[in-house]
């Protein structure tokens, strides 16, 4: 009987333990996005991407890695978000050509692809969403040719200098056909172009050479309004203002719109991100919906005539979508106490059925024990004597048996640091690695563990992990043959400037100099 109920009990416990499982094996979609590079307008796709990741029926969890114009990095990092267990990536290419040998090994894998902004020279992607850089660059010229024959009409041949960004880039020879092609015909203006890099101190340069020449350009149009600063500095430098007007692409709020507005450019082209039908696309293409391979974003045509209503919009869209990024943060912090809660309440109900099967033992054992005093109660005087015998004394000490040894306990903080050293350094090498992470690793909340971590070491949990990173690769350095980048990355550091900086800062010395102490 005592032993059915003792089944029972554990049956109820494990069944409580499974359902729990379940019920946290939820469906959340991995998705993880490379980007070509930084900026504003990066910056604004990341943010509507991450806030987009509790808005429609499924789960995502958006992973963002920067490559920041490197595109071995960037094929680094694609190779290691595809080993990291993705569903889907999305890709922003740094360059078209080199990218397409790392995108075909993850559509090896099964992985779908989406490329954004740009693309990458092959065929093999499930779908692309974007803007149309050709219309971009179309409609922007075509407005230039207007400004043209305004000056044309003065009696003067204007000309009009198109500074494009990196021609290795889709969204570059994109940009420059459509804007060629918006030139082509015009008998009444002079067209000229230069290639530059996306870059304002490129932009500022070419435009400065072509003014140096002594054939002003009339009309600048520069890929994107950070080049389109490089080309207001050269004409303010130049001493040539009012002179040269100034086209760029983006009309992003606090840049593009802005300069508008100043008047230092007389026109730009919103270039859309809406980072939330990035991954509303995802989710059609991850269950099985229904999807379009190309999907293309419209942009708009931004000229002083329009600047201050389309400024006035563009900044209430993105306070908004400050506020909803803030919000997903908030969110992220409630769920992981929400799911920490349920995780101890269903603990504390294993444990109070476990308590029960113990606490049933020990009444079994102490009905035992009971009897056993009952059986042994018509000799206790017999026993007594016996022990109170002088003659007797060497025979107690012969069957009486010593006490066990008691074994020291391990301490529960040097099992905690055991089991966060551990989690430190299977994660070491994720550069994105997040505090919130390692403390589910070792069954902590955010804010506890950084209390433990803080109390036991005197340091924070982002220090901790600093401090063993560098001490990870003062020991590479030192046992190994590998260059100082592969180091820097295999301990977890976005880029290899930074790990030097923060070695010189720890122990004194660059690792260069602890690498030549030990050739």
């Amino acid at each position: 009987m005592e032993r059915r109920i003792i089944n029972t009990i554990l049956s109820m416990a494990a069944v409580l333990a499974l359902l729990t499982a379940c019920s946290d094996n939820k469906q959340v979609y991995q998705i993880g996005v490379s980007q070509c590079s930084q900026g504003r307008w990066r910056d604004k796709v990341n943010n509507e991407m991450l806030a987009a990741q509790h808005l429609y029926e499924q789960d995502v969890k958006v992973s963002i890695a920067n490559s920041y114009d490197d595109t071995e990095r960037q094929i680094q990092q694609i190779d290691s978000l595809a080993d990291s267990g993705i569903d889907l990536l999305v890709v922003s290419p740094n360059e078209a050509a080199p990218l397409s040998s790392a995108i075909a090994k993850v559509r090896k894998r099964g992985i779908p692809v989406i490329f954004f902004d740009r693309k990458a020279e092959t065929d093999d992607y499930t779908a692309f969403i974007g803007g149309n850089n050709e219309e971009a660059g179309k409609a922007v010229g075509e407005y230039a040719v207007s400004v043209a024959k305004e000056m044309a009409a003065q009696g003067r041949k204007p000309l009009v200098l198109e500074v494009t960004a990196a021609m290795s880039t889709t969204p570059a020879r994109e940009r420059h056909q459509g804007f060629a092609q918006a030139m082509s015909g015009h008998q009444e203006l002079e067209y000229i172009f230069r290639e530059g890099n996306w870059t304002s101190d490129a932009a500022c340069d070419i435009v400065t050479e072509q003014i140096k020449t002594g054939r002003l350009p009339d009309i600048v149009f520069c890929h994107n309004d950070g080049m389109a600063t490089g080309a207001y500095k050269a004409v303010v430098e130049t001493q040539t203002e009012g002179k040269i007007k100034i086209l760029g692409i983006d009309g992003m709020p606090g840049e593009g719109l802005e300069y508008v507005q100043f008047g230092h450019q007389i026109g730009t082209y919103i270039y859309p991100t809406h980072g939330e039908k990035i991954v509303r696309l995802a989710l059609d293409i991850l269950t099985g919906k229904p999807f379009e391979k190309e999907n293309t974003l419209q942009g708009i045509l931004v000229t002083q005539d329009n600047v201050n209503s389309i400024a006035a919009t563009s900044n209430v869209l993105m306070e908004q979508n400050t506020n909803l990024v803030t919000i997903q943060d908030k969110l992220e912090t409630y769920l992981g106490h929400y799911h920490t809660q349920r995780k101890i309440l269903i603990a504390s109900l294993i444990c109070i059925a476990l308590l029960a099967v113990a606490v049933l033992l020990a009444w079994r054992a102490y009905i035992q024990t009971r009897r056993t005093i009952r059986q042994r109660q018509h000799n206790n005087e017999e026993q007594a004597l016996f022990y109170i015998n002088p003659a007797h004394r060497k025979l107690r000490q012969v069957f009486e048996e010593p006490e066990p040894d008691t074994q020291t306990v391990r301490s529960q903080d040097a099992i905690f640091a055991e089991t966060l050293n551990e989690a430190i350094r299977e994660n070491m090498s994720n550069p994105n690695l997040k505090m919130e992470e390692l403390g589910d690793a070792v069954g902590l909340s955010r804010v506890q563990l950084y209390r433990k971590v803080k109390a036991i070491t005197g340091l924070s949990p982002v220090e901790l992990l600093r401090q063993m990173r560098l001490q990870r690769g003062y020991t590479l350095i030192q046992t190994t043959t590998k260059t100082i980048n592969e180091i820097a990355y295999e301990v977890g550091f976005n880029t290899p400037s930074y790990f030097s900086k923060c070695f010189h800062e720890q122990y004194g010395k660059y690792p260069t100099e602890v690498r030549s102490e030990h050739i």
